[in-house]
């Protein structure tokens, strides 16, 4: 059986390793979009070696740079049978003091950069047989108002489960699955941007007593991006330990 190929966005950053890896690891070559070169390089030692792996650096807020990205794609695989939109960060200004700038680089990043990737995407999974996957990574933040998240970091991912939603009953007899992850702390560089006190006081919050980690997430899309997963589309899927359950 021929390999999927599967785009991962972000994919030099922490959480991307680990989507990449573990999709690697399950039968899937890989193209990674990432604004940072040298991580793509170090990411290609860290894939299954069975897997073909395509590093595409990409500025993600530049819908143009994404057209030539999927146009490379096209070139190397010409295919696409999984998209993970995982770019994405966190600014901390809190309101109502957030710049214009930062609010409009927020929603670049974590939603207009999945909104064209999907467009991308979309296109040549129209093309393909079998079930295709968009699985995009939002955050708890969204739904959960006891936790830090600055309103525009929010805005941001609630928007991206809207366009799972969306796309998710636009193309469901094209049989392209599309579910959101939402996860809680999860270990990742975005720890950098917090102060001290907020991180401890986030991570005592979660009942484990501990963060999540990069692998546990992965083996969530892994699973979504398996024959497993069919059948799973338009789903918000949050993963917290049970620390917003009411």
């Amino acid at each position: 059986m021929s390999r999927k190929i599967a785009v991962i966005t972000g994919a030099a950053g922490g959480m991307g390793r680990a989507i990449a890896r573990a999709l690697s690891q399950s039968g899937h070559d890989i193209v990674g979009l990432d604004v940072n070169e040298a991580g793509l390089a170090e990411l290609g030692a860290l894939l299954d070696p069975q897997a073909e792996f395509q590093p595409l650096t990409c500025d993600l807020t530049d819908a143009s740079a994404i057209e030539n990205a999927f146009a490379a794609i096209d070139q190397r695989f010409g295919a696409v049978d999984v998209l993970v939109n995982n770019a994405g960060t966190c600014f901390m200004s809190d309101f109502p003091n957030i710049p214009a700038s930062e609010f409009d680089l927020q929603m670049s990043i974590n939603f207009s950069s999945a909104f064209h990737c999907c467009q991308q995407a979309v296109q040549r999974m129209l093309k393909r047989d079998g079930v295709k996957k968009i699985i995009n990574i939002s955050s708890n933040g969204a739904y959960n108002f006891d936790v830090f998240d600055p309103p525009h970091y929010r805005a941001s991912k609630a928007a991206l489960d809207n366009l799972t939603k969306d796309l998710a009953r636009r193309f469901a007899r094209d049989k392209i699955s599309v579910n959101s992850i939402a996860p809680a702390m999860t270990e990742t560089p975005l720890f950098n941007v917090l102060t001290a006190e907020v991180l401890n006081k986030a991570i005592s919050a979660m009942p484990h007593g501990r963060a999540m980690q990069p692998q546990e997430v992965a083996a969530w899309v892994a699973f979504l991006a398996s024959p497993a997963g069919d059948i799973a589309s338009g789903n918000v899927i949050i993963l917290n330990q049970g620390r917003d359950v009411r």
